[in-house]
């Protein structure tokens, strides 16, 4: 009898382990099955059984970064009619990408986006490589990115670990440590899951899963081919994976932007610099952005703008400073003027008659959020655009590389009727 128990109970502990083993140990065999049968139908992926294009595939993942894919799909639609492949996107001007990108967000993107295209194209003879190494050689692409390429273009048993999937083995594996510690735990389990048969499949799948089953909130863990295996399933506890560190809000900054319109319905812009937030796109003449900014920086800013302006004479409004008029000593004449500059315009210039508007516009970039307070002047069809800036028709204003921050200003300036070209959307850095 002793000895009967004895192998009844090393038989159940070894089922107990045998049950244990299937839990933790998904099938890749059983999602690529839900995935022939759920698979999303995107603009940028092949037919079942169909070869991807490199291209294709590498330039929905750079779009893709940090973005939806409804927002990326008019993009993208955009991008392949106008540039199909390396050669026609590596021989477009800079700033015909930039226009074709903005609204679309983190600009660096669409810069490396070049940059990658012309590297493949003089390095590669225009060929995207196929091995990871040489891929993250290229501008722009990362672990992630050329994972991606790797195993989708390519079907190598590359692991590409983006959002989602990070969400999926998270709670398929109930990972502890906090993101984004944890990231390499979770991709040295993906890369365990990551098989050698159909890897591109796999990589796909594992992407739809995260964004149509296993979402952030309220998962529709009923529905997923691995919630038998999933452990943060088993104890209810989903949605409180995958476990993260609380993000430090950057310090508010604070500036001014300056919505200058010509007589002929012409706005004043200007390219932002090359390199660094929102990089040679298209903005109103701003301040520097600060945490320490003062309005009087504003005026002193505006001041500069257009002095000295051509025309010799001062104008009717030359001592006029938001609407009401100084006389002797510039004066503070209430809370919708520029604040009043200590020091007198040389003789003979001519000064802009500066408007403050109510309210301010608020943005949030990745690292801080930014308050702008936003001047508007009026000026003579035949003003000349100072140094470093151009004139742009208001009705081809949406054709320019206006970041989204931008598009805010310059349609918190203009009233409704000129607001119609401009189109809103999501800005990043």
């Amino acid at each position: 009898m002793a000895r009967a128990m004895t192998l009844a109970a090393a038989r159940s502990d070894r089922q107990r382990a045998q049950r244990a083993a299937a839990i933790s140990s998904p099938q890749p065999t059983d999602l690529l099955a839900w995935y022939d049968r759920h698979r999303r139908t995107l603009p940028w992926r092949a037919p079942a059984g169909r070869r991807a294009d490199p291209y294709r595939v590498w330039l929905s993942e750079i779009m893709l970064q940090q973005t939806t894919v409804k927002v990326v799909e008019p993009y993208y639609a955009r991008f392949v009619a106008r540039w199909p492949d390396f050669a026609a996107l590596a021989a477009a001007p800079l700033d015909d990408i930039l226009k074709a990108w903005a609204g679309l967000g983190y600009y660096a993107r669409a810069r490396n986006l070049h940059a990658c295209a012309r590297a493949i194209v003089e390095r590669h003879g225009g060929q995207m490589p196929a091995s990871e190494a040489k891929l993250r050689e290229l501008p722009g692409i990362g672990r992630y990115t050329a994972a991606a390429i790797a195993a989708i273009a390519y079907q190598q048993p590359a692991t590409p670990v983006d959002g989602n999937i990070e969400r999926v083995i998270a709670r398929l594996y109930a990972v502890g440590s906090p993101l984004p510690a944890a990231k390499p735990e979770i991709f040295r389990l993906a890369q365990a899951l990551t098989p050698q048969r159909r890897p591109g499949d796999f990589a796909q799948a594992m992407m739809d899963l995260g964004a149509t089953i296993c979402t952030p909130k309220t998962p529709a863990c009923a529905f997923c081919p691995w919630s038998g295996d999933c452990a943060a399933h088993r104890r209810g506890e989903a949605d409180s994976y995958p476990r993260r560190t609380p993000k430090r809000e950057g310090a508010l900054r604070r500036g001014a932007a300056f919505v200058v319109r010509r007589a002929d319905g012409f706005v004043l812009v200007r390219a932002r610099a090359a390199k660094g937030l929102l990089g040679g796109m298209t903005e109103v003449p701003t301040t520097e952005w600060a945490t320490n900014f003062a309005e009087a920086d504003a005026f002193s800013y505006a001041r500069r703008l257009f002095s000295p302006l051509p025309g010799g004479e001062r104008s009717a409004s030359a001592d006029k400073i938001g609407g009401s008029r100084v006389r002797g000593k510039e004066r503070r004449n209430s809370a919708t003027s520029v604040p009043p500059h200590p020091d007198p315009l040389p003789t003979g210039e001519r000064e802009i008659a500066w408007r403050r508007l109510a309210g301010i516009v608020r943005h949030v970039f990745t690292h801080f959020p930014l308050e702008l307070t936003v001047y508007c002047a009026d000026v003579a069809a035949a003003t000349s655009a100072p140094n470093g800036t151009r004139w742009v028709a208001l009705q081809d204003l949406s054709g320019e590389a206006l970041p989204s921050l931008m598009r805010k200003v310059v349609a918190h300036a203009l009233d409704g009727s000129a607001r119609a070209p401009l189109k809103s959307g999501k800005d990043r850095p």
